[in-house]
């Protein structure tokens, strides 16, 4: 998928001999992580794990699809403390950063995430997420389902090809009220919200799509357009990081 000679139809593969490389630095335990994704990514067609054996696989987990690709199950590779500008500053009270988390696959395709928020990508055939900068915390780092978060929020992203840097984005979120989705067979609650970005250099808007926990804001399901002309990517979290 990641191979700029495929189709994004191709089926988007876990890391499997990469990642013992890169995974000095993750607070997750990753022994036999070879094994282990040698099981996940069996299959041409969509991917669908079982609950009980997600349940049982020590590593975050989700599902991931890039525009009207195969539905691939993806596990955590990497977890660092976030660099860019998307998280709010560490209360002095808490012993937990705010997390950047990498999900690896086996041709070195990467999707990189900041509190569900896709802020960076590598190798992907189409184009990439280069890097997303703000000068205030992104409304999904403060929970969308808190009354006190603003609904409005502005960044600039860079993406390739081309030269495309610093393009101002501004957007306004949506509560949509409270949904029921369905997460690998699971039915869960979740609060619906748009998010309506806009592009004034381009003329452009599109919307991306979020799917919180009500309780603590995480993002169970997203849809976001990765940057303008490329594609979009969906994603359901199956085991959150830390889990």
């Amino acid at each position: 998928m990641f191979d700029a000679r495929l189709s994004v139809r191709r089926r988007f593969l876990v890391l499997i001999a990469l990642l013992p490389l890169l995974l000095s630095g993750c607070s997750q335990k990753f022994q036999n992580v070879s094994d282990t994704f040698r099981l996940a990514v069996r299959g041409d067609d969509d991917t669908v794990k079982s609950s009980a054996w997600i349940e049982q696989l020590p590593y975050a987990s989700m599902y991931a699809r890039i525009g009207d690709g195969p539905q691939a199950f993806m596990v955590l590779a990497l977890a660092e403390p976030a660099t860019v500008l998307t998280s709010p500053k560490t209360p002095a009270h808490s012993q937990v950063p705010a997390m950047q988390l990498k999900w690896l696959a086996a041709d070195k395709g990467m999707l990189v995430t900041e509190h569900g928020r896709l802020v960076k990508t590598l190798n992907l055939p189409l184009g990439n997420l280069v890097q997303v900068t703000a000068a205030t915390p992104d409304p999904l780092a403060l929970g969308l389902q808190l009354p006190t978060t603003p609904t409005t929020w502005t960044r600039r992203i860079d993406w390739q090809p081309g030269y495309h840097f610093g393009y101002q984005l501004t957007s306004r979120f949506e509560d949509k009220g409270l949904v029921t989705i369905t997460i690998n067979t699971i039915a869960q609650s979740a609060r619906y919200f748009v998010e309506t970005v806009n592009v004034p250099s381009l003329d452009l808007q599109f919307d991306n799509a979020f799917w919180i926990d009500p309780v603590n804001g995480q993002v169970l399901k997203s849809r976001q357009l990765i940057a303008p002309g490329l594609p979009e990517v969906e994603t359901q979290l199956l085991k959150a990081y830390g889990q």
